[in-house]
């Protein structure tokens, strides 16, 4: 008996592990299939193409990582990127007017990068309090917000475009251009930021108390208030968090087009979702990693970008995108139940 219990509990745990690597799985199945279906595919080139546009995604799903394993959502991440960059461009373009003065500030390229990086803090400090404060659903706020944030961005402009972002020599604004395009030692510095980010996220995760703080509330946020945990000022901080990367793929986004437009970022928010998803993050709270999203964004941006060379069609990637997120979901509600029976056997092996 105790035989068949042990060899169960052996079956769980390999399954488990299985599962707990299936976002690895899925990245080299879809690496080799458009490695033998597209020409090229894994050319240094072309690979250094697909992490640069995979940066993007990745900016938006290591912000909402956090917010996410505190069982929270964020709706309007892909609507703040768009007004970020609505702001840096009428920076770029208009300056700063001082109409009593009747005049016009041209900030520098290393101004304007900070104060659209603290907007986008403001919008998710925004979130948080109204989610905490009023006891909004995360659902329902960030939804509200993502249409102001939008309605905001058509207003700064008219609903026009901001082109020509490269900036002028005389009024010293230049070299915003060079954030998105720009390369340091032969990568992409939209490559580097990623990476940084990434590495700066994860240390909070694993090194401060700030990470155990937003576990230990997605597990059981009762329990975390009890423990004299800050939940509400936690909250605040990870919504923060998710407009701050949201600010910065904005920026890098912004400066790659070398133009602003207000509807840029549109349902940007629901491949940062997947992402995180598919990266092992449970919508529940509590659970998810950092390189577990990192390796999600991956496999999305990929995904994408092998269709496209592919020449699946627009409407097939999106049938495409939908099915890999529900699939992830099913796969993390497996994941559940197994590590649910896997800790009722080791109770029984113990007893």
């Amino acid at each position: 008996m105790n035989n068949n219990k042990s060899s169960f509990y052996d079956t769980s745990n390999i399954a488990l592990l299985l599962l707990k690597m299936r976002t690895f799985i899925a990245l080299f199945i879809i690496l080799g299939f458009f490695s033998l279906t597209v020409d090229g595919f894994l050319a240094p080139t072309s690979l250094i193409i697909m992490i640069k546009h995979i940066s993007i995604n990745a900016f938006l799903a290591l912000g909402i990582t956090f917010v996410i394993i505190t069982a929270g959502i964020d709706l309007s991440i892909g609507a703040t990127l768009g007004f970020c960059g609505m702001v840096a461009g009428y920076l770029i373009s208009n300056g700063l007017i001082i109409e009593p003065l009747g005049i016009a500030i041209f900030p520098s390229v290393w101004v304007v990068v900070p104060i659209v990086i603290v907007i986008g803090g403001l919008i998710g400090a925004l979130n948080g309090l109204i989610i905490t404060r009023y006891k909004v659903a995360p659902f329902i706020c960030t939804l509200g917000t993502m249409y102001i944030i939008r309605g905001a961005a058509m207003l700064l402009s008219g609903g026009e475009t901001f082109p020509g972002l490269q900036g002028n020599p005389e009024l010293g604004n230049t070299g915003f251009d060079a954030i998105g395009a720009g390369y340091l030692l032969g990568l992409p510095i939209a490559i580097w930021l990623m990476f940084i980010m990434a590495a700066i996220i994860a240390y909070i995760a694993k090194k401060l108390p700030f990470g155990r703080h937003v576990y230990a509330i997605g597990d059981n946020e009762r329990a975390a208030e009890l423990s004299g945990i800050k939940v509400n000022n936690v909250k605040i901080w990870v919504y923060t968090i998710a407009g701050l990367c949201a600010a910065v793929a904005g920026i890098v986004v912004t400066s790659q087009l070398v133009a602003s437009h207000p509807a840029t970022g549109t349902a940007f928010e629901m491949n940062a979702i997947a992402a995180v998803v598919l990266g092992g993050t449970s919508l529940a709270g509590g659970r998810g990693t950092i390189m577990g999203t990192l390796i999600g964004a991956f496999v999305i941006g990929i995904l994408a970008d092998g269709l496209v060379m592919m020449g699946v069609s627009e409407f097939w990637q999106m049938v495409i995108k939908g099915l890999v997120i529900i699939i992830a979901v099913i796969i993390d509600q497996m994941q559940n139940k197994l590590q649910y029976k896997a800790a009722i056997s080791s109770q029984k092996l113990t007893s």
